[in-house]
Formats: C-alpha cells, structure tokens, sequence
C-alpha cells in the first residue's frame, strides 16, 4: 500500500478570494406577527417550501446515490444490528465477570449494568455501504481503562467472530479496532462515575461528565457530538438526504480525511446541519446547492457553530480563541455542539485549507449547472483525477512482516503524514503538498524491489555493525 504526496513549484499567481457573502436568497416570510423560528446562533436565510422543481430535483439526486451503490441491503442492515446485539451481549458478559473478580457480590455483578453505544455515520444514519461502526463501551466507576484494554482484549480474542483484532491505547482517543463478524468497529472506553449504567441514561445530560477523567471524557464527546447534531437539525430526514450527497462529493474529491487534514465524518455532518439551519424547510437538493454558495463564501477562520459554547465549569478545555493561544491559529474552526466544545479541524493544514476551498468552488459551478438542469447530478461525483494535477509526486511505500503488524504500521504512518505536509509547507519552493486520501496495492515487481533494497540494507547493516561502524 502506498500513501502518495505531490508538490506543485510555486507560481507567481495567487488565488483570489471572495470575502462578499452572496447569500441573497428571499426570505419567504410573511409579513405576520408569527415569529421565525430560529435554529442555532442566527435566524434562518430563507423559509421558501420547496417549489416541484426541487422536488424532482431532489429525486434526481436520491437516484443518483442509488447509482453509485450507496446504500445496504435490507439485510445488510439487519445484519449490523444483529451485530450491536451480540456485542452488548458479550460486554455485559465481561463487565459481569470483571465485577465478580473484584469481589463485587453476585446479585450486584448481576445489575451493574454497561452497554455499548454508536455514535458517527452509523448512529446519524448516513454510512455508506461496508463502512465501519463506531461504538462507545460504557461502563460503571469500578471498570477501569487498564480492564478494557487487558482482559476486554483477551475476551474478543477468544471469540470466533472476531478477527483483525488490535488495541491502540497510546492514541489521543485511546481505541480498540476489530473485524465482528465481517462488520468493522472502532470501540472507545468511557467509566462513569455511577455505581450502575441504567439502561436509559441520557448522555446528553452534562451532569455525567462530573468527575471523569479527560480521556473518558473524550471518548463520551462523540456519542453526546452526534445526538446534538440530529435534534440541532429542523428535519432529520432532509439532513440525512443532504449529509449523504456531501459526504459522497467529498470522499470522490479526496476530501474525507481527519487525519490527513481535511474533514472528518464529524465535520461534514456538522457543516450540512448548520445548512439545514439556515435553510429548515428546503429539500435536499437545494441543500446540496446552499451548502456550495455559503461555504464558498464564507470568511474563514469564522467558526461554524451550531449552537452557543457553553462551560459548564467540569474542568474540561473549551474553544476559546479569546483566552487560548493555540485556538486562534486554527484556519478553519468547526465547533462541536457538546461540552466540551472543541474545533474538530485542528488538523487543518494551509495546503488542505486551499484544496478544500478550491474543490468547494469548483463544486458550486457544478451545482449551479444541475440547478438550471443543464447537466445531471452525476457530474458532482466526478472528482479531479489526482495523477493528472502535479507535475511531481512523493511515494510512501510501507511494507510490514504480517497483516496484523501492516494494519498498525500503516495507521501509525497516517497519523503522521500531516507532519510531513506541515514540513513540506515551510519549503518556500512549494507551492501547495496535496496528499492522497487513496491508499494502492502497488504491483509485485515494486515489493519485489522493496524486499530486495531492504535485503541489501539489512547485510549492510549487519557488516558495519561487525566491523564496528556505526550505520550512516
């Protein structure tokens, strides 16, 4: 597999920006004594019904998604959740069995409760065909994290669905990363400090925050993240709609990556709910078409916020440009709408800002044509082919013992190609460094050649250590 960077001389022409928000849509309001509803921090810019040419619009759009295989089987999803249950089973299994190791009486072992909750793409209803879950253990105040990432481990190693099986505690958010079944997971660790997990806790509710640890607090920010965004929205179904198309666009166009830079699952979701916002009662189509106009025009580093940040004072770190140094150099600050809110692009290099934007505009050309029925929704999904952009590339090659050990090296490589991109930034010979969000097989005569380096590197080695010099 191979991670590709390219790089671009620097030119003397630079881009033009348009700092003039366009947004002159009419607002349908009667002039009645009846109040606008107002979702998140501003009233909304228009609350025009869809007309029938947004409608078909719309239809054309939903096709078109269809088309592309997008959405599972009926079966598919009863699969998932046939999954979730057997993993709740097994959770509480070990929680039962960790709390009659710890001495825990029997008929308390038995109620303690701990469940596992989805957040993401999966809990907003929008992952796309064979996509991952993300899921949250929660658990009572006596499981700790070093349970989870030892005896929890060892208990999914010994189950038959389980394969790919590997726990990276050292992350930001520490995470266990599995196969069930056929069925990706990423699995955080929350501890609460309840002496039970009542089976209809509320984790929207701040006051669960009290007294947990940063990490556990972390872990908890993506199941509270995703339920805000879905009673933040006017209409969950539209958002959904529109939340699929954009996701689609930026995955075609090499957009969808924290970790390299661009924008997150999160990010996306959060940026086409604050659409919906402005525009409650249009139809997926026009929110496709509103998403391109606002954000190709919008003043950034303006954060995009869905709702008021809000301390509840539990200690935790909050986006505050005003008061924290390292806030105000975020380029592109889109704000969680949970305590503790945090900008979800702090990954955000120039070089992603300028392609995101870049590709954002492009788009808007695009959607403009597809309104005026000019051209067909499938013309969005056409990304800029990535091999034909640059005039010189940079090759990763990564090469690992075994599967197990690749899945690690290479996510461990990921994680750091941003760094390289930050490095290669500060070169004033370059232009823009535009990573790959692809990931390729590359042929057998390049591993063989890679095998082959690596052998000579390795007697190399091996002979200078013996003549007692040190490698170069």
């Amino acid at each position: 597999m191979s991670a590709v960077v390219t790089i671009r001389q620097t030119t003397n022409t630079t881009m033009n920006t348009n700092n003039n928000n366009n947004n002159n849509d009419n607002n349908n309001n009667n002039n009645t004594q009846t109040p606008v509803r107002s979702y998140g921090i501003t009233q909304p810019i228009s609350t025009k019904f869809p007309d029938p040419l947004d409608i078909i619009a719309t239809k054309n759009l939903e096709d078109t998604l269809r088309s592309y295989d997008y959405f599972e089987s009926s079966e598919e999803l009863s699969h998932r959740v046939q999954v979730m249950a057997k993993l709740n089973v097994l959770v509480r299994e070990w929680i039962r069995n960790v709390s009659l190791a710890k001495n825990v009486p029997p008929e308390i072992a038995d109620t303690v409760g701990g469940r596992v909750h989805t957040f993401g793409s999966y809990r907003l209803g929008v992952h796309s065909k064979g996509g991952d879950i993300d899921t949250l253990l929660i658990a009572p105040r006596h499981i700790d994290r070093t349970d989870f990432f030892t005896s929890f481990v060892e208990y999914l190693r010994r189950q038959p669905e389980v394969r790919d099986l590997r726990a990276i505690e050292e992350a930001y958010v520490p995470v266990i990363k599995l196969t069930f079944d056929g069925i990706e997971l990423d699995m955080l660790f929350a501890r609460l400090a309840l002496a039970t997990i009542p089976d209809n806790l509320d984790l929207k509710d701040d006051k669960i925050l009290h007294n947990l640890d940063h990490r556990c607090a972390l872990s908890l920010n993506g199941c509270r993240v995703t339920d805000e965004i879905l009673d933040l929205v006017p209409n969950r179904e539209t958002f959904k709609s529109t939340l699929r198309a954009i996701k689609l666009w930026a995955k075609k166009n090499g957009l969808y990556s924290n970790a390299l830079g661009f924008f997150g699952g999160v990010t996306w979701a959060m940026l086409v709910a604050r659409i919906c916002q402005l525009y409650p009662n249009a139809v997926a189509a026009t929110l496709v078409h509103k998403f391109f106009l606002v954000y190709s025009h919008w003043e950034w580093p303006t954060p995009v916020l869905l709702k008021p940040v809000n301390d509840c004072r539990y200690g935790f770190p909050v986006w505050d440009p005003m008061t924290n140094i390292s806030d105000r150099n975020h380029l592109m600050p889109i704000i969680t709408p949970a305590y503790p809110q945090q900008n979800s692009t702090h990954n955000v290099t120039q070089s992603t800002q300028k392609i995101i934007i870049q590709e954002i505009k492009r788009s808007l050309d695009i959607v403009n044509e597809i309104m005026a029925s000019k051209i067909e929704w499938k013309q969005l999904f056409i990304g800029t082919p990535f091999f034909q952009r640059y005039r010189h590339y940079i090759i990763l090659l990564l090469s690992a013992p075994d599967q197990n050990q690749f899945l690690e090296w290479s996510g461990l490589v990921e994680a750091k190609i941003r760094i390289l991109i930050g490095n290669l930034e500060r070169n004033s010979y370059i232009d823009i460094a535009h990573v790959s969000s692809d990931k390729y097989t590359p042929d057998e005569s390049v591993v063989d050649q890679l095998q082959q380096t690596n052998k000579i590197s390795t007697e190399s080695d091996s002979t200078n250590r013996t003549n007692g010099h040190k490698s170069p």
